[in-house]
Order: C-alpha cells, then structure tokens, then sequence
C-alpha cells in the first residue's frame, strides 16, 4: 500500500491549489485530438466488453469523467483530494465522486469494466507503483480495459526518474518497464500512443499513454 504520509502529502498539496488548478486546465481536451480519439476507443472497448462501470482514478475536478460520461460510460471518479472531489460535484452534479486512496479502493473485486488514471499515477513513489498497479487490475473485471497516462523517462530501461512539479514530487517511468509491471499483475498492453512534447511545452518529456486489457 502507497505509504500513508505520501498520500498525504499529495492530498494537502491539491487540496491547497485546486481551485487555481480547475482554473488552469478548463477544457483540457480542446487542443488535444489524439486524446480524445484514443479515449473514444476506450469508451467503446470497455461498451464491446459488457460495458462495465469505469473508474476515473484521480479524477481531479472531474472533466475526464464527464466526458466519458458524454461518450456513454457509466463513469465514476475517486480523488484524493477532497477539495478536487467538491469541485468535480459541484461542476458535474449529476456524476458520482468519491474521496479515496489508489491504492485500497473502496471497490468491489471485477467490479468495473474499465479504468482511467491520467496522469494519477505520476506521484507514487517507485516502490509502491506495484501495490497500485495491483489495485487496479483487482477491481477491473476479466476482459476490462486500462487507460492509463504519464511522462516518459529518457535514461536505461529499469530506471525510473524523479522530477520538480509545480505541485508535489513526481516519477517519470520507463515505457516498457512499465508495460512489464502490467503483465506482471495480469494487464496486457493492447496500444501505446507516444506524443513527443510541443516546444512550447513546459516540460520536454515524451507523453506516453498504454491500453492494457485485463486477461
């Protein structure tokens, strides 16, 4: 399990600056049309599956979850941080948010059919990403679908690389090391998209996004 003082750690840093972070990234899918291809085939793998309820695992003000809400799904999000959590009910009232913890969530075991964690990962210590990794391929159903994001390391395969961010210490992880985590709990990688960063892009890190389908 994520060790209880990084998790709060992270929690009191977003609730610090959710506001100011709900403000900063409004829309976020507007310039992002890869994006928003990529998770209209994950809508529609997790629907082929059984459609499934889907977790949005780190939700944050919850714009993820209420587009695959529009694309569908019958989707959900958990977050940390409580004040995230607010704002996400409070834009999207008619939506389901819960505070909670990756790594023991509060969901039943094959209880969904699909999980995205966007970026949600980026702040877990190396040493814990097993146990959460873990956590998400218990809750997914047999045949359910994983969508998960966050930056490319640019050093050897096993290495995994911290870096400053704005809000809390982050790790940037190996692309195929991480594919190598997921099958070791049972996560097949399916697709990889690999968006190389703008040059106006603050951060000049390769997005790395991996399908992975439960067996």
């Amino acid at each position: 399990m994520t060790g209880l003082g990084t998790f709060r750690t992270t929690r009191e840093a977003y609730d610090a600056i959710a506001p100011t972070y709900a403000q900063m990234f409004q829309d976020p899918l507007r310039e992002r049309p890869l994006e928003r291809a990529l998770l209209s085939a994950f809508a529609e793998l997790v629907r082929t599956n059984g459609d499934g309820s889907v977790a949005d695992l780190g939700c944050g003000p919850g714009d993820f979850t209420a587009h695959l809400h529009g694309l569908g799904l019958n989707a959900f999000g958990v977050d940390a941080s409580p004040a995230m959590v607010g704002l996400a009910r409070e834009a999207n009232p008619g939506l389901r948010f819960e505070v909670g913890s990756m790594a023991a969530l509060d969901i039943g075991d094959g209880a969904l059919g699909g999980v995205l964690s966007r970026w949600s990962i980026i702040h877990t210590p190396p040493q814990d990403l097993p146990a959460v990794l873990a956590e998400f391929a218990r809750v997914l159903a047999p045949g359910g679908h994983l969508l998960i994001a966050f930056y490319a390391t640019d050093g050897p395969h096993d290495e995994t690389q911290a870096y400053d961010h704005a809000v809390v210490t982050a790790y940037r992880w190996s692309p195929d090391r991480f594919a190598e985590l997921l099958r070791d709990h049972g996560l097949a990688e399916s697709a990889r998209l690999v968006a190389e960063p703008a040059p106006t892009d603050l951060r000049q890190f390769q997005e790395i996004q991996l399908l992975a389908r439960k067996a």
